[in-house]
């Protein structure tokens, strides 16, 4: 894994929009053409693999609204509105262990949202129960299984409850600890409440845990970013996501209420992002690629050292052999060769539960190319490098002839120092660990045929 660069050249050339990449195909490429019946096909074809599985849940309800927030979610004060959602979610739960073969143990463990914590202490208990019930999880901590925290949502008290519950890693929202920014994105959160949740997970044994930062939000300044991964490192945690804000407002409605005009500049965000990787760095942290840094003892700095990181809707993980089954409203799932998703709408996604229907409306069954450039592309972006002759072995190719215009492309990188291709070998350099979205965009049959919007490479 290289030791990062910060190229204000190549920055600038290279400045382009491209895919994050949780998936390939991305889901710009998902079709309501892919239907139940091909879903269920692929569950059946994944329980003769008898790989493990990865399962995530989609709380989406919110008390209060984040400007900058792009996520599907559900604001709402009423607490009632929960468990006639989760009570569709415990349906989905029972109709989607029936297509899986219960001898398979699930690895990974995830609920994302909105703020999972929105439900209350025995929704909580009542979920994993109703997990723990219909599919085949570990008693112990083998297992990885984690949970979004907002901090405004959550106590001591409920920390202990979910390291109880079988949980044993936490993410925490923090974005930027500076009030004035808080207050122009409406996430006022104090450092305390911060503090508590992550000393409460200390306390109470849970693995690992991480704090998501966002730098381009309004009255962001070099300094104050600064100040704010000053404060955040004393909390010392595990992982740290520093990611990149992209102003959608076209896309996503809730933006229109940041003011656009108090937003950083380009050159001040490059400047946060500069600042940040040097800072985290110098404090010891890994760089796992695009947004993340780990300890270097951390489960995701292990796995890229052996060469077995992977990605998936979450993020980067260690756990690359897994089905995931998404649950809940909007949430995507990974089944054999396929991707799929329920719909978006907590209407319809009710609707079709009360009709004893899955909610998946959309996905895509992956080809022999797409299965081939996924592989491409996940050995570059999670661990910068790629054997060509293992891949041409495993695909039964000629890499040169296969790749030959993403080759041509990849020389002119390779010109601006961003990979070296020698014996067999492209790795990624220094310089292009940065600008590895775009290295792998050179290897995206889809990119050129479909227009979409994308955030910003850096």
């Amino acid at each position: 894994m290289p030791n990062l660069e910060f190229d204000h050249k190549l920055i600038e050339k290279y400045d382009l929009a491209g895919p994050r990449y949780t998936s390939y195909p991305t889901a710009v490429q998902f079709s309501d053409d892919f239907s139940l019946e091909d879903y269920q096909n692929q569950a059946a074809l994944s329980n003769q693999s008898g790989r493990a599985l990865s399962l995530y849940f989609h709380l989406p309800f919110c008390d209060t609204i984040c400007y900058y927030c792009a996520c599907n979610k559900v604001v709402t004060k009423n607490r009632k509105r929960a468990q006639p959602y989760l009570d569709r979610l415990y349906k989905e739960i029972k109709m989607q262990s029936e297509l899986f073969d219960n001898s398979r143990k699930v690895n990974q463990l995830h609920w994302g949202g909105g703020t999972p914590t929105f439900i209350n202490h025995d929704q909580m208990r009542e979920l994993m129960k109703m997990t723990r019930e219909h599919f085949n999880l570990y008693d112990d901590d083998t297992g990885e299984y984690s949970i979004e925290i907002d901090p405004r949502e959550a106590d001591t008290k409920t920390i202990n409850l979910l390291r109880e519950l079988g949980f044993n890693r936490i993410s925490l929202g923090v974005q930027d600890v500076n009030p004035g920014v808080q207050k122009a994105v409406n996430r006022i959160q104090s450092v305390e409440q911060t503090a508590e949740v992550i000393n409460a997970a200390r306390d109470s044994g849970f693995h690992s845990a991480s704090i998501d930062l966002i730098y381009g939000l309004p009255l962001q300044t070099e300094e104050s970013f600064a100040r704010t991964l000053e404060t955040v490192l004393e909390l010392n945690p595990d992982r740290l996501s520093v990611f990149n804000y992209a102003h959608l407002p076209e896309m996503f409605k809730t933006q229109k209420q940041i003011n656009a005009d108090e937003l950083p500049s380009a050159r001040v965000k490059l400047g946060i992002l500069e600042n940040s990787i040097n800072t985290l760095t110098g404090a010891g942290y890994v760089y796992i690629g695009m947004d993340h840094f780990a300890k270097p003892d951390d489960e995701l700095a292990r796995a890229q050292r052996e060469h077995n990181l992977y990605r998936n809707f979450q993020g980067y993980s260690t756990n690359a052999d897994c089905d995931l089954i998404g649950m809940g409203v909007t949430s995507i799932g990974m089944i054999n060769d396929s991707y799929s998703q329920n719909l978006r709408g907590l209407d319809d996604y009710s609707a079709s539960l009360d009709n004893d229907e899955l909610a998946i409306f959309r996905g895509v069954t992956l080809n022999e190319d797409d299965k081939l450039r996924r592989h491409v592309i996940t050995e570059l972006i999670c661990n910068f490098k790629l054997d060509l002759k293992e891949t041409e072995k495993k695909y039964n190719i000629s890499f040169s002839e296969y790749f030959d215009a993403a080759l041509l492309d990849l020389t002119k990188m390779q010109d601006d120092g961003l990979v070296e291709i020698k014996n067999d070998v492209i790795n990624v350099t220094a310089k292009g660990s940065l600008f590895i979205r775009n290295i792998c965009m050179v290897f995206d049959a889809y990119l050129k045929r479909h227009a979409a919007r994308y955030s910003k490479v850096l």
